[in-house]
């Protein structure tokens, strides 16, 4: 498959790709705890490019195989932590607002609530407005995906 756009080679699009990295590198320093809501929200909006490069990152960061299979069926998954369900309840939900009536129900936003502090709040939110900002570029020009290796993009 062919790229609709170069996104580097875009004056436009490469700057903002520039941006959206600069702010994501806050999440670096958050107090957020890894996980895998960067995976399940580029599961669902269908966006190879990152499902290949975050799994293979969290893999080679020693994430094991098996919690990496079960991100896409993680409610009856046993290999989740109950934050780690709430966070992935959240990103499901934040990733699917146009699927949802109001968004982000009060529900998974006060589960979310009990597991993190307000800095990892904040952080989740950042993570879940990058990473799909990221999807949709990605998703709309068709960017390949297949031949990331990991710590490629620093």
């Amino acid at each position: 498959m062919e790229p609709r756009l170069n996104l580097f080679d875009n004056p436009v699009a490469a700057r903002f790709a520039k941006y959206l990295a600069s702010a994501g590198k806050a999440l670096s320093d958050s107090a957020l705890p890894a996980a895998t809501q960067q995976i399940r929200a580029s599961q669902i909006n269908g966006w190879a490019v990152c499902v290949d490069m975050h799994t293979k990152d969290a893999a080679h960061a020693g994430e094991s195989q098996q919690r990496l299979n079960l991100v896409a069926a993680w409610r009856e998954a046993t290999v989740f932590t109950e934050a780690e369900r709430a966070a992935l309840e959240l990103a499901e939900q934040g990733t699917r607002l146009g699927d949802a009536a109001g968004g982000v129900s009060d529900d998974a936003w006060a589960n979310a609530a009990k597991h993190y502090d307000d800095e990892q709040l904040g952080a989740l939110v950042a993570l879940l407005a990058g990473i799909n900002a990221w999807n949709r570029m990605n998703v709309i020009t068709q960017q390949p995906a297949g031949d990331y290796q990991p710590g490629q993009f620093g």
